[in-house]
């Protein structure tokens, strides 16, 4: 099948779903003093759904992809968009801010509609998800481009059913939004209904909750997240990101395990 199409209807702009907490640039507009460049990264943003059938080879690319960078900065997310869900089955990873935040895309691309699987590599370039050739050159081309903003995630801990963090951003500039996502690195689904009835789909890099937090003058904050329930902590990490608010342009990102 033909990947789905809805047209865009926010125009506002949503980063994600999220309580509000605050870190801070260290320097909001030219490099720190002694900064030096740091290397570049890719932040490559899936959005998919478990009731498209386009969708299950875009899922296995991230797969490769993942088993691939091991310890390079590229930073797999999967979002699992609901508009799906009232064709027959529901994506229980699915929830309406990440479907919102591909609209958000929309937006910021200029694009007339949004469809799965899509891809988003540091938040400026989107591709069908099957265009394997193509997400590959702009995952290598972010990783060659250097950056003088940084980005770091320190006292990461789990403490009674929520992971706390926090977190530093340099030279992060103006109009920045930090955003920090709990991430499920795989699971498996037996589907019984839609278009991949019959079918065990196999997923990667699952957001499962995702905050945004905004950028102050004081550089440095704090946050938590709750958990999601049935997860191993050995099977979940913390992706952070900072993205320009105007543009959807992403500047820095790092991760840390629980």
């Amino acid at each position: 099948m033909k990947p789905i199409k809805i047209v865009v209807l926010l125009g506002g702009l949503l980063l994600g779903a999220a309580s509000i907490s605050a870190c801070g640039s260290a320097s909001a507009g030219d490099p720190v003093k002694g900064s030096d460049p740091v290397k570049g990264f890719a932040v490559v943003e899936l959005f998919t759904s478990e009731g498209c059938s386009s969708c299950p080879p875009a899922d296995q690319l991230m797969a490769r992809i993942q088993q691939e960078v091991k310890d390079q900065p590229v930073y797999i997310l999967a979002f699992h968009v609901d508009y799906w869900n009232r064709l027959g089955w529901n994506d229980i990873f699915s929830d309406a801010a990440y479907s919102q935040r591909q609209n958000q895309y929309a937006a910021w691309l200029k694009l007339q509609s949004v469809y799965t699987p899509q891809v988003v590599v540091n938040g400026s370039q989107e591709f069908v998800g099957s265009q394997e050739p193509s997400i590959r050159k702009a995952i290598s081309d972010g990783l060659q481009e250097l950056s003088s903003v940084q980005l770091t995630l320190s006292d990461v801990r789990v403490d009674k059913g929520k992971v706390v963090w926090r977190c530093q951003a340099t030279n992060a500039g103006h109009h920045i939004s930090l955003l920090v996502a709990i991430v499920q690195r795989s699971a498996t689904s037996q589907v019984s209904a839609g278009e991949n009835n019959g079918h065990t789909l196999s997923h990667v890099q699952i957001v499962r909750q995702l905050q945004t937090t905004k950028i102050n003058s004081t550089g440095s904050g704090a946050g938590s997240l709750s958990l999601p329930s049935g997860v191993a902590t050995s099977d979940e990490e913390i992706i952070a990101f900072l993205q320009d608010n105007a543009t959807g342009h992403i500047v820095a990102a790092t991760r840390s395990a629980l």
